[in-house]
């Protein structure tokens, strides 16, 4: 170390990086190329927490970047450039260090497989002081990989009773709930979290301040979830209390800040509440994951089209949409869809509504998102068959495509989804296993399957008696069972679908043992309290029985089930009523349907007559003309009689 930065960091302390900084600056004006006072100079600036200056100044010398490869990272990870900070980490030479910046940037860019591989190598070796970051780490990665469908639900186990002596191991497994949609467990876990941070003993009030706004933010989303709307509104105005004095990220100040708007229950201003949502802004550095994007970016345009600023998301959605991009399926464009297509609309559900949106969708057949909200429309307007047909002309669009990306769109889980539960709506099952089964056509060829997607479609074809669709389920629980060997719900499929193949008979018997045996199942039902009641009724047939029990006490019947007769009001009785005389059996009966009925006679006719009036003449043939008898003629009217006389002016 030369002389001159020497003497000058002897009058400084460890903490003291101001002191570092300008001890280095003063050493570079005695020598500009000192190679230690650039290294010193380079830390105190990330010690600062100065990220843009030590970005510039290390790609303003690169020697000192390559000598610091983990300080590099490090302050390239805070700046929020995470892809770039997993390359340079990886120039540190494995270190510790090094690993644990890529572990963190690796989560953060989303990279799921990346922070797994960082995480199996901190774990494989153990230092002091690190199983609880470790195991912190862990629970977010799990966290993750459920929300990036990375990893099954039956691939994470439950909270343990370790991940409930911190609030932040509770606070992730929370977060593992929430992606698994257990939000009953999640408060519960939350709670938890909330309760041992406010009893913490070695942070200050200040710290717990801030630990607090991340936990119970996430709270009032669950709340929100879980239809607490109450408590989630009561909880809002004290986040929104404990963040005024708070040094609270920007990140998290707007998280939370989103989630005490949409919780609070003072706001009716849509105006104000579109003030309230703008109020804080977010430095570029500052990255969030795609789905707390996505919700933001949601919640964004609603106050926008709450506050009637149509022109304005019809301006920006066409700026930013291009035909050459869509189809997509990426949640910014198909939020700008969606929201453009509400901005035509108006905000409205009708079919004037639908006529608006529809000019739009021809300009861009391809745009996922205008679909979506076309069938959506077209469901809300009671017009399920054309919700049906738009979405199958725009898969017929997208199975003539040549490109591969546009059959993923296709047949992805999501549309798919949407199909079958239009299919389902009406009843439609042909179509319905159709559908899926040509979807599993299409993914069993492929590395990564949706297995949501396999698994619908192989118990959906398991149910048909035809041999060509059990051939398919059977290939289909094949592929799953490669993907997911310990997943329950794919050990029964695959048994089912290979119960009669005799080329398979040890495998199945095998995986049949590790499923729950049916009398585990069926230990806690009792036989016989299901006998005595009897088959169970559907929803439609107990309504209208309940109907009809309904309208026989309107009309005073009795009920033969119960034991006291029900008392009628004597203003509901005849004048007449004798209540020692048996009522009529018939009474309810139409009088024309009754056994006493007798059709009373038509004055002024005989029994003799036809319906003309007159006489009919018992022998009808030749030989009483022959006779001489005389056939009279009738007027038509009753009797006989003559016509009365019209009154003046009828016709």
């Amino acid at each position: 170390m030369s002389k001159t930065l020497a003497s000058l960091l002897k009058k400084s302390t460890l903490d003291d990086h101001d002191s570092f900084l300008q001890a280095a600056d003063d050493a570079l004006k005695a020598s500009s190329n000192d190679t230690q006072a650039q290294q010193v100079k380079a830390v105190a600036l990330v010690k600062l927490e100065r990220y843009s200056d030590a970005l510039k100044y290390f790609d303003e010398n690169k020697g000192v970047e390559e000598s610091l490869p983990e300080a590099y990272s490090y302050c390239l990870y805070r700046s929020g450039k995470f892809e770039q900070a997993v390359e340079a980490a990886s120039a540190a030479q494995k270190s510790r260090g090094a690993q644990h910046i890529t572990l963190q940037a690796a989560y953060r860019a989303e990279d799921w497989d990346a922070a797994v591989q960082a995480y199996n190598t901190l774990s494989s070796s153990t230092v002091a002081k690190e199983d609880f970051d470790l195991r912190v780490n862990k629970l977010a990665i799990d966290a993750e990989g459920l929300w990036l469908e990375k990893i099954s639900k039956s691939a994470v186990p439950r909270a343990k009773t370790d991940d409930l002596a911190a609030f932040e191991t509770a606070y992730n497994a929370a977060c593992i709930s929430v992606s698994k949609g257990q939000l009953g467990e999640a408060d519960v876990l939350l709670k938890r979290a909330v309760s041992l941070c406010e009893h913490h003993e070695e942070l200050s009030d200040e710290d717990k301040a801030v630990e607090l706004v991340p936990l119970k933010a996430q709270r009032i989303f669950i709340l929100q979830r879980i239809g607490k709307a109450e408590e989630a509104a009561t909880l809002a105005k004290e986040v929104e209390a404990s963040m005024k004095g708070a040094a609270v990220d920007a990140r998290t100040r707007k998280i939370a800040e989103s989630n005490v708007l949409t919780a609070s229950t003072d706001i009716t201003n849509p105006f104000m509440a579109h003030k309230m949502f703008n109020s804080s802004s977010i430095p570029k550095e500052e990255r969030f994951f795609a789905n707390q994007s996505a919700v933001l970016s949601s919640n964004e345009r609603t106050v926008q089209m709450q506050s009637f600023k149509y022109d304005g998301l019809i301006n920006a959605a066409r700026r930013n949409l291009k035909g050459d991009a869509l189809p997509s399926t990426s949640s910014d464009i198909l939020l700008t869809s969606m929201f453009e297509a509400a901005a035509l609309a108006r905000g409205e559900v009708s079919k004037a509504a639908i006529n608006k949106v529809l000019p739009e969708l021809e300009k861009r057949p391809n745009d996922v998102g205008l679909v979506m909200t076309i069938v959506q429309l077209y469901i809300l307007t009671g017009n399920a068959t054309a919700a049906v047909d738009a979405l199958h002309a725009f898969f017929v669009r997208l199975e003539k495509s040549t490109s591969e990306k546009d059959k993923d769109i296709r047949y992805s889980p999501g549309l798919v989804g949407l199909m079958i539960s239009l299919y389902r709506s009406q009843n439609r099952r042909s179509q319905l296993k159709q559908e899926l089964a040509k979807s599993a056509t299409y993914w069993r060829t492929k590395s990564k399957a949706p297995s949501s997607l396999l698994r619908a479609a192989g118990i959906a074809l398991l149910e048909s008696s035809n041999l060509e669709d059990a051939q398919t389920a059977s290939d289909i629980f094949d592929k799953l069972y490669e993907q997911e060997p310990d997943d329950h719900a794919t050990i029964a499929g695959y048994v089912a679908s290979h119960a009669s193949s005799s080329d398979s008979n040890s495998t199945v018997q095998s995986l049949a043992e590790k499923l729950k045996p049916i009398s585990d199942l069926t230990s806690t039902i009792d036989v016989d309290a299901l006998e005595s009641t009897g088959i169970p009724q559907s929803a439609n047939a107990l309504a209208i029985a309940q109907a009809g029990t309904s309208r026989k006490r309107k009309a005073g019947v009795p009920d033969d089930t119960s034991s006291k007769p029900k008392r009628i009001r004597k203003s509901r009785l005849p004048k007449d009523f004798d209540p020692n005389k048996k009522p009529d059996p018939e009474r309810w009966l139409p009088l024309r349907d009754r056994s006493t009925y007798k059709p009373k006679k038509k004055k002024g006719r005989k029994d003799d007559r036809t319906q003309g009036g007159g006489n009919v003449n018992e022998s009808l043939d030749i030989s009483s003309r022959a006779e001489g008898v005389r056939s009279e003629v009738v007027t038509g009217k009753e009797g006989g009689g003559k016509g009365k006389k019209k009154g003046k002016g009828k016709k």
